[in-house]
């Protein structure tokens, strides 16, 4: 059974999971230790991972996460959420094999699959000769035309959805983070893949629930099935698996919580509610922002909409206090570019002094690499509610 321990208050959950982001204070950190820390990093977009470190890491070098991808110590693959995510190889066999019932019953039960005439069992015989022929690099396209001389035509969405619940992973193909927007795939590992086993993700499950308490707990059932998109009946036989491992805290609204034991917590369990939490930028589609049911823990409600858009693009944010307060874009400041923050609430002189700084930094970084990472969200300004205010942050600080 599960220790009991004192009620949690918003502000130490909110602090709690700035602490396991390391979003507290930057961390001295190499970035694959530092992404085992957090647990994962969304990837849609190939410049986030970058800046999600950027903006954890004290001194963070890209050249050091250029390498760990290369060598694939990294791995980016579909994960939890059936998104891409960066993780550490280590822990890639098993947060896969957990998603498995997931990622395949939502590509394999697609619409366009199912309409290809192509039975379930189609896809599923072919995995471990498409994990030997991905054992070199593959295009799309090249993949593509290879799973449709083994399928036919129809393997346009049998491609689709084998590349989303194989064991495979991108391979990084060049460009300013590692990762162009038209992928490459390889075989995520040299082992001839298993036979898909209930029993076995089941198992696997408990493993990832252990990687997602260490980065973003304390959390409840519905964090956890939120965080994997699981059911949440399999959430709770995850933790129930866990038993005597963890800790049970009350929360708010009376919330079951669950955690990890203070000492297997490099930074400890709980940091007070109190202690302070420095203006961040953080990238788009930021773990923080799409790891809990209740979101609220570090995006106010009235911002989840603004902040998440109706197709699931996760707009780049503005921490402040430990709250998203705003978002951020780069723009045109004279002959440079500078960074855009659009403020939601008001911001005492002292926060916009902190905020320059971290723009000021964060465009040193883009300069190396691509100014305008994200230029193609820009549409989404342009539907932004009333605001409180905007400044343009230039690199001069």
């Amino acid at each position: 059974m599960t220790t009991m321990q004192p009620h949690l208050t918003a502000g130490q959950l909110n602090r709690a999971t700035l602490a396991r982001q390391l979003l507290l204070e930057r961390h001295d950190l190499h970035p694959v230790e530092a992404v085992r820390r957090i647990a994962a990093i969304q990837a849609q977009a190939p410049a986030s991972p970058y800046l999600a470190l950027w903006t954890r890491l004290r001194g963070f070098d890209p050249a050091e996460l250029d390498a760990a991808i290369t060598d694939a110590r990294l791995v980016k693959a579909t994960l939890m959420r059936i998104t891409l995510h960066l993780v550490h190889a280590e822990d890639y066999p098993p947060l896969h094999t957990a998603m498995q019932p997931t990622l395949r019953a939502a590509r394999l039960g697609d619409r366009r699959y199912v309409e290809t005439g192509l039975a379930a069992a189609d896809a599923d015989a072919l995995v471990p000769d498409l994990v030997a022929q991905l054992a070199t690099p593959h295009t799309n396209d090249q993949a593509q035309t290879w799973v449709e001389q083994r399928l036919g035509p129809p393997a346009q969405w049998a491609w689709w959805a084998l590349r989303h619940y194989a064991p495979v992973r991108h391979h990084p193909n060049g460009g300013p983070w590692s990762f162009g927007h038209r992928p490459t795939f390889v075989a995520a590992g040299s082992r001839p893949p298993r036979p898909y086993d209930v029993a076995e993700s089941d198992a696997a499950l408990q493993t990832l629930a252990r990687r997602y308490l260490a980065g973003f707990g304390p959390a409840s059932v519905a964090d956890v099935a939120q965080f994997a998109l699981v059911p949440r009946r399999r959430a709770r036989a995850a933790l129930t698996g866990l038993g005597d491992g963890l800790v049970r805290y009350s929360g708010p609204a009376g919330a079951e919580l669950f955690d990890l034991p203070a000492a297997e917590l490099p930074a400890g369990a709980l940091p007070p509610a109190e202690q302070p939490a420095p203006p961040r930028l953080l990238p788009m589609w930021d773990s923080t922002l799409l790891a809990y049911h209740d979101r609220s823990r570090i995006l106010p409600e009235r911002l989840r909409r603004v902040v998440i858009r109706n197709n699931g693009d996760v707009l780049p944010t503005v921490l402040v206090d430990g709250q998203v307060a705003g978002v951020w874009r780069t723009v045109p400041a004279g002959d440079q570019l500078g960074v855009e923050v659009t403020a939601f609430t008001a911001l005492a002189p002292a926060h916009w002094e902190a905020l320059a700084a971290e723009a000021a930094s964060l465009l040193a970084l883009l300069a190396e690499r691509d100014p305008t990472a994200y230029r193609r969200y820009a549409r989404w300004w342009e539907q932004l509610p009333e605001v409180t205010e905007v400044r343009t942050l230039p690199a001069g600080g």
